[in-house]
């Protein structure tokens, strides 16, 4: 089975404390951290972004050991388990399996162009918020605002050992 090779996670003290809560995350199957061109199964980074109506902000960069393209799915579980507080992922090609898992636990699979830019593709989203939203969009963004209102959030957290 894959395994997650490395993992960079950017902590910017610039961005609101409440932003990450309120954002959509969104993946991009990548190999250059710049532009879509990557199959789902087997891409080697997924670049995680947060977005909101007004704001873009880098997230998250996870790398994965190479995984060849040999119809085998054990390579699936990693990444979809990567993507789990993720709305959506962007790459250029996605199996039929690898999308009946993505639904399960809730990530839209998106199809674009090998080779779309990862910033033309976060102002097209950022577009789509401020107009009319896909049902996708607005069913992750129901879950981001249920997360954030949820008052069984802070018994979870305690469940967790959450401490201040």
């Amino acid at each position: 089975m894959g395994q997650i090779a490395r993992t960079l996670t950017l902590h910017d003290s610039a961005i609101e404390d409440d932003f990450v809560d309120r954002a959509l995350k969104v993946a991009f199957a990548t190999t250059d951290q710049k532009h879509v061109d990557q199959h789902f199964g087997t891409c080697e980074f997924l670049a995680i972004y947060l977005v909101t109506r007004d704001e873009v902000h880098f997230h998250q960069t996870i790398g994965f050991e190479k995984a060849l393209m040999d119809g085998t799915e054990d390579k699936l579980d990693i990444r979809i388990k990567a993507l789990e507080d993720c709305a959506a992922v962007y790459c250029r090609a996605v199996g039929a399996s690898a999308i009946t898992q993505l639904k399960k636990i809730r990530v839209q699979p998106m199809k674009v162009a090998d080779g779309t830019p990862i910033k033309a593709q976060l102002a097209l989203l950022q577009d789509e918020l401020k107009g009319d939203p896909a049902f996708w969009i607005l069913r992750a963004l129901d879950a981001v605002n249920e997360a954030r209102t949820d008052p069984a959030r802070f018994d979870d957290m305690e469940t967790e050992g959450w401490s201040e």
